[in-house]
Formats: structure tokens, C-alpha cells, sequence
């Protein structure tokens, strides 16, 4: 994935604020991230993304943020999820 620098797809944005976690910011943080859509998270790897992140941010991000990448990761690859997993908090090591 790669910096963006096209305009926000409102659609797109809107699609990723349903899932657990993932609000206004960090729906435009997963655009910037250069995310299309709800399956291109399917096969990403939270540490990377998480990584990914810091390195656009230019500054560590707080590890909070690799939390939901994992709640996202594992909600966009599960219909039938765990409640309890829903819960980014629920996903600290």
C-alpha cells in the first residue's frame, strides 16, 4: 500500500466506519493507507498496516491503532464473529 493523494470516496469511507472500531479518522487513515474497499483488508497482516501507519505518520502512533487493525482484520474475514471480538480492546496482547 502507498500514500494516497486522491480526494476520499464518501461511499468507501462510509463502508469502513461499519466496521467495529473505526470511526471518521480512522476510516480516512485506512484511505491514506491506499484501502479500496472492505476486501482489500481481507488478507492484510495488522502488524504491517500498523507499521504501515507509523511510517505515514512520520512519529509512532499509539498501539492502540494495531489493535483495530486486528479487530478489522478479523471482522471483515468472519460473518459470524465473536461478540466479545468485536471489541478492539479485546485484542491487546
Amino acid at each position: 500500500m502507498t500514500v494516497s493523494t486522491a480526494q476520499p470516496d464518501k461511499e468507501v469511507l462510509k463502508s469502513f466506519r461499519t466496521l467495529p472500531g473505526v470511526g471518521r479518522v480512522i476510516a480516512l487513515d485506512l484511505w491514506n493507507m491506499g484501502y479500496r474497499s472492505l476486501d482489500d483488508l481481507k488478507e492484510e497482516d495488522p502488524e504491517k498496516m500498523y507499521q504501515h501507519l507509523e511510517k505515514l505518520a512520520g512519529q509512532h502512533v499509539d498501539r492502540c491503532m494495531l489493535y483495530v487493525f486486528r479487530c478489522v482484520v478479523y471482522c471483515v474475514n468472519n460473518a459470524e464473529r465473536a461478540e466479545h471480538l468485536e471489541k478492539w480492546w479485546n485484542w491487546k496482547d
